[in-house]
């Protein structure tokens, strides 16, 4: 079953190098990506500030580039990584604090994400992250900086032409509204969605204000599948807890509504709704037909709950080969797993920017 497989993730990959062919063709529409979140698209500022929530070591990165850890959760690449390559762009989006890129470096793209934030601020105040209202701070300053490099003319029309990516949310639950006291106490949770949804809304929209025109809203995964999450399901026999994955569905849904929404309301707003949801738990429930072997643990340390600096390099049971694992860490996925997502992220909701 799993050499049957091996032409599928080997056409998925395939699909990649095919658009990359194609934007090479034809000009590429979109002359950078900007990113926005959490840890999914965290290429390395947290390293630069005061937190644990850092991944600068091995076992991290062991995949990538020779086996340099940038600050990425992950063995290698992650999905902005590859959609990057998918446009033509860069097979990899630097971070902005990191001091070794300029602001050339980031002309064609740059992530201001900071793993373990949220939508709410108080996610970010849980590890001392950065907030995603200072992401924003953080973008108005890359402008200023862009402006000066490149001129007013064509510092605007990469503004205007970008392609925005904001992938966040998780932490805001798993976090945050079910780890720690406050927000349950102040909101139920749909009551709590709705706030979130609130801040994405005001989010997309300021970008807006500041010239961006093509946004990719991201939504959750099935979160209830995290191999942390299984871990601690021990009544369910460690499948994965179905309250979260409807929690998350649900939530999309929220989100998916706000991009319609914003899009009649918006003069010349492009904005699309990106859900990993349903291919994370294809993989998840078919692993064989993508040519995974283990879904329910992680590849770094014993697999269950493992992640950040738990996830050491002198733990002796990390995996060998990461292809066949899911998950790298008890929280995200491998770089083989993000470049799957990629490609179908790719083919479906931003196919339209190509």
């Amino acid at each position: 079953m799993a050499m049957s497989s091996t032409p599928n993730i080997l056409l998925s990959l395939f699909s990649i190098h095919f658009l990359l062919s194609l934007v090479k063709i034809n000009e590429a529409k979109v002359p950078a990506i900007i990113v926005f979140g959490d840890s999914s698209v965290d290429a390395g500022n947290n390293n630069y500030i005061p937190t644990i929530a850092r991944s600068n070591f091995e076992p991290y990165g062991r995949d990538f580039n020779g086996g340099h850890p940038t600050g990425r959760f992950s063995n290698g690449k992650i999905a902005t990584d590859f959609i990057s390559q998918a446009f033509g762009l860069k097979g990899a989006i630097p971070a902005y604090l990191d001091p070794s890129y300029s602001i050339s470096d980031f002309a064609t793209g740059v992530t201001f994400a900071s793993a373990g934030t949220g939508y709410d601020n108080a996610t970010s105040n849980v590890l001392s992250v950065i907030p995603l209202w200072k992401e924003l701070e953080y973008y108005k300053d890359y402008q200023t900086k862009l402006r000066a490099n490149l001129g007013d003319g064509k510092a605007n029309d990469i503004i205007k032409d970008a392609l925005y990516m904001i992938s966040v949310g998780t932490n805001d639950f798993l976090e945050n509204y079910y780890a720690v006291p406050g927000r349950s106490s102040q909101y139920t949770i749909k009551e709590y969605e709705n706030f979130l949804v609130g801040i994405a809304g005001n989010f997309t929209k300021a970008l807006y204000d500041l010239g961006a025109r093509k946004i990719s809203l991201g939504g959750l995964p099935p979160m209830g599948c995290m191999p942390l999450e299984r871990t601690g399901n021990l009544m369910g026999g460690s499948e994965c807890v179905n309250s979260y994955n409807n929690l998350a569905a649900e939530f999309n849904s929220k989100l998916n509504d706000l991009v319609i929404k914003q899009n009649k309301e918006l003069n010349g707003m492009d904005m699309v709704f990106s859900d990993p949801y349903g291919i994370m738990l294809g993989i998840i429930q078919k692993p064989a037909f993508y040519g995974f072997e283990v879904t329910g643990v992680a590849c770094c340390a014993t697999g269950m709950f493992e992640m950040g600096y738990a996830c050491s390099r002198t733990n002796p049971f990390t995996c060998s080969d990461a292809d066949k694992y899911v998950f790298w860490d008890s929280f995200h996925p491998t770089e083989k797993t993000n470049a799957i997502v990629a490609n179908h992220v790719v083919q479906t909701s931003l196919a339209k920017f190509f």
